[in-house]
């Protein structure tokens, strides 16, 4: 009898694990490290979407484990059901993201999965909001939509982000990253487009690590995933939350 019930709970957690999605680590497949989740076999079968999750300076490492502390997988530990192959690579400390290397973990996802590519996204914070600018506007051909969350803006060309469908959110009380960076992402962004399809979310409770919450709400992932490379809503907004 006991090896019976030992033999259902195996069962029932292989089963559980189909329909939740499973995770591994990828290490020499490209120039990072990363996370990878893979949803249910059912998504996978339709043809995934993909988002790349960009961690900032404090995940930096050679543990790849720290990665999960906040953000995205941190959402879905908690129970977030993201239906999308969800990719997360880390950097070394005393580096920055660099795009081309981050497109490299991309290409294996789409080389080894079965990949909608016209639904690319890409979310990060503080470093990695920095770095979500950057890659999506070195790769503004694959990026359907993307979330910077307390980033820095440091484009020669911000009018590549000005065609994308982009969601910056910010804390009032950041001092790490201050709000003023995100006034002027979306001053440069607005300069070069008054239509783009720019969201801009302050969080007048919010500091610096505060900010990591939004990764919980269901609300930006449902923004994001509304997307295809080259759709648009055509709406600029600007957006002050009571958090």
């Amino acid at each position: 009898m006991l090896k019976v019930m030992k033999f259902s709970l195996l069962i029932f957690m292989v089963l559980s694990m189909n329909l939740i999605g499973q995770y591994s680590k990828v290490v020499d497949k490209a120039n990072y490290p990363f996370w990878l989740h893979l949803p249910n076999d059912t998504v996978i079968a339709k043809g995934a979407p993909v988002l790349i999750f960009l961690h900032g300076k404090s995940l930096a490492g050679k543990n790849l484990n720290l990665v999960r502390k906040y953000g995205v997988l941190d959402a879905i530990d908690r129970g977030m059901q993201i239906d999308a192959i969800v990719v997360a690579p880390q950097i070394s400390k005393k580096s920055s993201w660099n795009p081309h290397k981050v497109y490299e973990v991309l290409r294996y996802v789409i080389d080894n999965y079965n990949v909608d590519t016209t639904r690319i996204y890409v979310a990060g914070m503080s470093m990695g909001g920095s770095g979500t600018y950057t890659f999506a506007a070195s790769y503004p051909e694959v990026v359907a939509a993307a979330i910077s969350m307390c980033g820095r803006i440091n484009q020669s060309n911000p009018c590549t982000l000005a065609e994308l469908n982009l969601w910056i959110h910010h804390g009032k009380r950041d001092r790490a990253v201050p709000i003023s960076e995100s006034y002027k992402a979306v001053k440069m962004i607005q300069k070069c487009n008054p239509d783009a399809n720019l969201k801009f979310t302050v969080h007048p409770r919010y500091g610096h690590s505060e900010i990591a919450r939004v990764f919980h709400q269901k609300e930006i992932y449902e923004w994001l995933f509304s997307f295809r490379k080259g759709s648009s809503t055509q709406e600029t907004e600007t957006i002050e939350t009571s958090q």
